[in-house]
């Protein structure tokens, strides 16, 4: 009886109108007509961390640059950032916001590892892509709709501890480590490692990302007689414990992540940053390669006060990957969705990405980084003393369980 009642152009109109309903939800953030995509982004421009406004700004560059280059087959890019705090709490708030509010297509280069990592639930809720989370965490890997630009933390920690004992020859090693998921990612890939080479460490010490006395710690480091020390943290955390193992004459080798070796850091740590190492999957910022040159120009045009680092650099690199995925979506002519967002970006194969290279995503596989180097803060410069090498295989498998 039913089906009677809807033959005919009632159930024609009806059809109609449950696909225009089913478009338009399917291209949220989508305006075909005047081709423009709308993303956006959570970003600390108020607590602990201000100046990783740094990394939205390089991020907002990137897409300053698309703009007015008109490059991607016409398309502008409407990117919208809004502040958590480096709350995380806040940051599943703000995403919603973004989300239901603003209407974004998907989350491009969001700030922080606890931040997304509290996202996530959300965003798989919403169905929301999140492409180029700033942050390291073995969580990213395992969600079909995020893909990190970042190596976990543990794989560049367990890089800087085989450095120091097949490098630098040291046996006794600790560890600080930031007590969310940015540190304890960071700990499960040392410790993987340690373990691998056979080594004990001589001390363990979590710490809050709000810790700006570090002479607790540092006191414990010293009775351990570590060689030297890993510290995975915040620009401000690393300059604290600096100033701390100064004060108290620690004499070791220290060792922290990528997004460290950055003037902000040099700012806050002075002269103390001389002789510190720090693991890298991105180009020197020196780099010719044209993604860097672009990188430096434009953070040079758009944000002029901005300090040109590491800092930048990452965030302008995760930019970078939302406009890969992007122009293989176009590129492939599949209707402009999430879905196939996600598709497209399962297609990527050893591309440059800003400052980082050989990224690869499959649909079983997101470790996009796979290789890092070891560089150093020397006489006024960052400096390479470790060329690109695998990450350890004990902590890059561990992030797909394997």
């Amino acid at each position: 009886m039913l089906q009677k009642l809807w033959k005919g152009p009632a159930l024609a109109a009806v059809t109609a109108a449950a696909l225009v309903a089913g478009q338009a939800r399917a291209e949220s953030g989508i305006d075909m007509e005047n081709k423009v995509v709308t993303i956006g982004a959570f970003t600390p421009i108020t607590g602990p961390v201000p100046f990783y406004a740094v990394l939205t700004h390089a991020a907002e560059s990137y897409f300053k640059m698309l703009n007015d280059s008109g490059e991607v087959d016409g398309w502008t890019f409407n990117y919208i950032t809004k502040d958590d705090g480096y709350d995380p709490a806040r940051s599943v708030a703000t995403a919603r916001s973004l989300v239901e509010d603003d209407d974004i297509f998907a989350l491009a280069a969001p700030i922080g590892t606890a931040t997304n990592v509290a996202v996530i639930p959300y965003a798989r809720e919403s169905g929301v892509p999140i492409i180029g989370p700033v942050g390291g965490s073995s969580q990213f890997f395992e969600v079909p709709a995020v893909f990190p630009l970042l190596p976990d933390y543990g794989w560049s920690a367990g890089s800087s501890a085989e450095y120091a004992v097949n490098g630098l020859g040291h046996s006794k090693i600790a560890i600080l480590w930031e007590n969310d998921e940015l540190g304890k990612s960071a700990k499960r890939g040392f410790d993987l490692v340690m373990a691998d080479l056979g080594i004990e460490p001589v001390e363990s010490i979590p710490f809050d990302v709000k810790t700006t006395s570090f002479s607790a710690h540092i006191r414990r480091i010293q009775n351990s007689g570590a060689e030297t020390v890993l510290l995975y943290g915040s620009n401000a955390n690393l300059a604290a414990a600096l100033k701390a193992a100064d004060l108290q004459g620690v004499d070791a080798a220290w060792f922290a992540p990528f997004f460290t070796a950055d003037p902000s850091t040099l700012k806050l740590a002075g002269d103390l940053l001389e002789g510190v190492y720090f693991s890298s999957w991105l180009l020197p910022v020196s780099s010719d390669e044209p993604e860097v040159v672009a990188y430096r120009e434009s953070v040079a045009k758009y944000f002029p006060n901005d300090p040109v680092g590491v800092l930048g650099l990452n965030g302008w690199s995760n930019a970078a990957l939302f406009h890969k995925g992007f122009q293989l979506l176009l590129d492939s002519g599949d209707e402009i969705t999430r879905d196939n967002l996600v598709k497209a970006m399962n297609t990527m194969t050893d591309a440059a990405v800003g400052g980082a290279r050989g990224v690869t995503f499959s649909a079983d596989d997101h470790r996009g980084t796979r290789q890092e180097g070891i560089i150093q803060y020397k006489d006024g410069e960052f400096v390479l003393v470790r060329e690109f090498q695998p990450y350890p295989e004990v902590a890059f498998n561990a992030a797909k369980g394997e």
